[in-house]
């Protein structure tokens, strides 16, 4: 088994040793702060204040990469920070801020770091973020950035040169199972599979069935899924959702339901509602990934109430 010992001399494992062993993977996220990271050391990053409520219960914490094309904290330096915590981070890149040199470079550099697991996309348009007039890049999409970083773990980068110490990282993409017609979707997964993705995880699902006949189609790739849940906050997350986030649908009932209570108890029928959805599609993939947007302790009580019915995880931190 492939492990990194960090500074504190904690081993940590990559994921995919974990999907090797038969273990239920869970992953949650975290997202770099609009700042930069302190220099007094004794004050812990605000990306590894919010893991730290994780802490025992998740076997990664995914760092976006300025999600929603918001300019925010490099994923990389949120990363190396986890790492040095004793958590086991997950390198998010998208295509949209880079250029193939940029791409390949921040590989190596992450590997160079330290960091183990990375996943690959191709991101959201800088029209929908908070610099509006930035030019997007999109030099590669995911399929492409996917087989670079393949070729860079087999020795050469995107144009045949032979490169020192290849960065042996576990490649992850990223899969719609709302996506209509699914078996366009199916084959852009096959695709990233043919470049070298190693597991998947899934955008933002709520419905039963449609996981399933997504699952049903795609387990015959053989490759480890996770389904991405992000936790509902109110009513009005998930109409805009419906309304602006393409190939996502709350179902009605997950509104009303959300909306049956008062603000202050939102929280704790959320973690419910997730905790109820997460058993219904467990025995379907390979582990979950959660995207609390900030609300990390209601993942926790996802985890907690779940836990209770057989499932089981890896503390991000040993103790």
């Amino acid at each position: 088994l492939i492990f990194y010992e960090n500074k504190q001399g904690e081993n940590i494992m990559k994921l995919t040793e974990l999907f090797s062993k038969g273990e239920f993977v869970i992953t949650s996220e975290v997202g770099p702060v609009k700042g930069s990271v302190p220099r007094d050391k004794k004050i812990d990053p605000v990306c590894v204040k919010e893991a730290a409520v994780l802490k025992g219960r998740v076997h990664g914490v995914n760092v976006t990469d300025n999600q929603s094309a918001v300019m925010r904290l490099g994923s990389l330096a949120a990363c190396v920070k986890l790492k040095e915590n004793g958590y086991e981070p997950i390198f998010q890149l998208t295509c949209r801020d880079r250029n193939r040199i940029a791409l390949q470079s921040d590989i190596l550099t992450a590997y160079s770091l330290g960091i183990d697991n990375m996943l690959l996309l191709t991101g959201d348009h800088t029209s929908l973020g908070d610099h509006k007039d930035a030019r997007n890049v999109f030099d590669l999409d995911s399929v492409q950035l996917i087989k670079i970083a393949a070729g860079l773990k087999e020795g050469h980068d995107m144009i045949g040169n032979e490169i020192l110490n290849p960065p042996n990282m576990t490649i992850g993409a990223v899969v719609n199972p709302n996506f209509e017609p699914l078996d366009l979707q199916l084959m852009k997964m096959e695709k990233k599979i043919e470049a070298g993705a190693e597991f998947f995880q899934t955008q933002a699902v709520y419905d039963v069935n449609v996981f399933e006949r997504f699952i049903k189609k795609a387990e015959k790739l053989g490759r480890p899924i996770q389904a991405g849940v992000v936790i509902l906050k109110s009513p009005g997350m998930g109409k805009y959702m419906n309304a602006n986030v393409s190939g996502i649908k709350v179902p009605q009932g997950w509104i009303d339901e959300i909306g049956s209570v008062e603000v202050r108890d939102r929280k704790k029928k959320s973690a419910e509602m997730m905790a109820r959805f997460t058993r219904e599609i467990k025995p379907m993939c390979q582990g979950i990934h959660f995207m609390p947007l900030g609300w990390s302790d209601a993942v926790v009580d996802v985890i907690d109430a779940v836990n209770g019915s057989d499932m089981k995880f890896a503390h991000a931190v040993n103790e």
